[in-house]
């Protein structure tokens, strides 16, 4: 699992992170993971999959259609591209 260095954090700051651990808990590297966590994937945010099954949903796209489109799909391999 990688790890991350934080240099030049202010003494404040690191205080702060430990109050704030000891608020919810944890340990201050558990805290700073979750802080990071939510950052760079809030609850919130769109997930593909879903906005691509809803999108489906709305237009009415059924199992059969898809099936449909799977048949109709070209499966031969891709010929690679060539720069002559």
């Amino acid at each position: 699992m990688p790890a991350v260095t934080i240099r030049n954090l202010s003494d404040e700051t690191h205080r702060a992170l430990k109050v704030r651990a000891a608020q919810h808990n944890r340990s201050t590297e558990a805290e700073m993971r979750a802080i990071l966590e939510a950052a760079v994937r809030p609850e919130g945010r769109l997930r593909l999959g879903s906005a691509l099954a809803e999108m489906s949903r709305k237009i009415g796209l059924t199992n059969a259609d898809v099936e449909a489109l799977e048949q109709a799909r070209d499966t031969r391999p891709a010929e690679p591209l060539r720069f002559e």
